[in-house]
């Protein structure tokens, strides 16, 4: 994968419908070539899942990603972008 015209990028999910989960990860591995890293926590107390997934792509692949996954429902994503 080529670094140029890529931007480092951290997706936060939240998952509050765990019927969502299958497809979160099927999504996860389209884009794995993409993705530098991910870390995925249940939190029991609150019946949820927190996702974040580090990622150095075109902004239009993470914008896709990010699109695909928040268009899931019982699911909630915020990307932030690296300045480099």
């Amino acid at each position: 994968m080529e670094t140029e015209n890529t931007r480092v990028a951290l997706l936060a999910i939240i998952v509050e419908d765990s019927e969502a989960a299958e497809r979160i990860n099927d999504l996860l591995h389209e884009f794995a070539s993409y993705i530098i890293g991910r870390m995925g926590i249940p939190y029991a107390k609150k019946n949820i899942n927190v996702i974040s997934v580090a990622m150095d792509a075109p902004q239009d692949v993470v914008s896709a990603l990010s699109g695909k996954i928040g268009n899931l429902k019982g699911v909630s994503v915020k990307t932030a972008y690296s300045n480099k």
